[in-house]
């Protein structure tokens, strides 16, 4: 649940640990949605934050509603940056642990 996993990373990021989220994007999510998730992400105290293109894995899974271009990432990267995360990867192919080390690194002054 929504408020679960918040609440979840909040206690995280309270605790001193870096708090990192990520989000699958082109299941029909509007950018209005994408843009309140990172402010609700922000507030929870989340630091790190990726963006990828959601792929259908299979026939039996959730079809994609949209391939989300690069210049949209790009937005959503800048949209992410201003509120504050600390690193943000946001391209199609990015996933869960896109290139942890950098992220760690851009939030060692934490560590």
């Amino acid at each position: 649940k929504y408020r679960t996993s918040l609440a979840t990373l909040e206690h995280i990021a309270r605790s001193g640990a870096i708090a990192k989220s990520g989000m699958m994007l082109g299941l029909g999510e509007t950018e209005r949605e994408v843009l309140t998730a990172m402010d609700d992400l922000r507030g929870a105290g989340v630091e790190i934050l990726t963006l990828g293109q959601y792929l259908r894995p299979t026939a039996k899974h959730f079809p994609v509603a949209e391939y989300v271009t690069p210049e949209r990432f790009e937005m959503y990267k800048a949209a992410a940056t201003e509120r504050g995360f600390k690193y943000v990867a946001s391209a199609p192919l990015v996933r869960s642990s896109y290139l942890a080390d950098r992220a760690l690194e851009a939030c060692a002054t934490k560590i």
